[in-house]
């Protein structure tokens, strides 16, 4: 598996609970973390929260045009609203590098959850047509923030679907999940099946709410 305790991983959507959960479960694995955010403030405001969480760790925040200069690998856990805005806006500092998009498009109405239509035909794949020179992957789409967030619960017992075209990139996605203790990164498919992960998050967004618990995904027989 990719060595990856070398790589400086950068989060987009530090400050949101995704983000900062990911960003401290990596943290707390001994690799180097730095969160982007609208402002540099904001972002070491919550680079502080992991530090104070996670002990003597690499995070720091900056703002999300230096966190992307920064940064080895990212990975983008914004809103949807603002996925395409955010990723236009980095595609000078994004050239060349891993690009992890865990942005899941969902409406939500009385009936509950469901998955938006996209014209790209996923988040993933808007993200790859907006960085043609960068390395898109999407992963980590039904990991729950609540758990990552939650370091009483010493294993993340959940594996991780990674897609994408390049398989040195899906290898480094994957070793990152493999890095998270509990958690297992599997290879799952070319970047066109990313609109199915996308839209599964609103089928558990359903259940979690039905059984009250903060449900994840595992793959058998492997």
């Amino acid at each position: 598996m990719t060595d990856v305790t070398e790589l400086t991983v950068g989060v987009f959507g530090g400050t949101g609970p995704q983000g900062r959960g990911l960003a401290l479960r990596w943290a707390r694995a001994g690799i180097d973390v730095v969160l982007g955010s609208r402002s540099a403030e904001r972002g070491e405001a919550a680079a502080a929260e992991v530090r104070a969480l996670a002990g003597d760790v690499r995070c720091r925040g900056l703002d999300n045009r230096d966190a992307a200069a920064a940064a080895d690998v990212v990975l983008v856990a914004v809103p949807w609203e603002g996925h395409a805005a955010l990723l236009e806006s980095l595609r000078d500092e994004l050239v060349g590098k891993i690009v992890i998009d865990c942005v899941n498009p969902l409406g939500f109405d009385k009936q509950g959850p469901f998955a938006l239509p996209v014209a790209e035909g996923s988040a993933a794949q808007q993200a790859e047509k907006l960085l043609p020179e960068s390395r898109v992957t999407a992963a980590f789409h039904h990991v729950s923030a609540v758990h990552l967030a939650d370091l009483s619960i010493a294993e993340m017992a959940t594996d991780v679907l990674v897609l994408g075209d390049d398989r040195e990139a899906t290898d480094v996605v994957r070793a990152l999940a493999d890095a998270i203790p509990g958690m297992r990164g599997i290879y799952g498919g070319r970047l066109r099946n990313a609109h199915q992960v996308e839209a599964l998050t609103a089928n558990l967004i359903a259940i979690n709410r039905r059984y009250k618990a903060h449900a994840g995904v595992r793959i058998t027989d492997l």
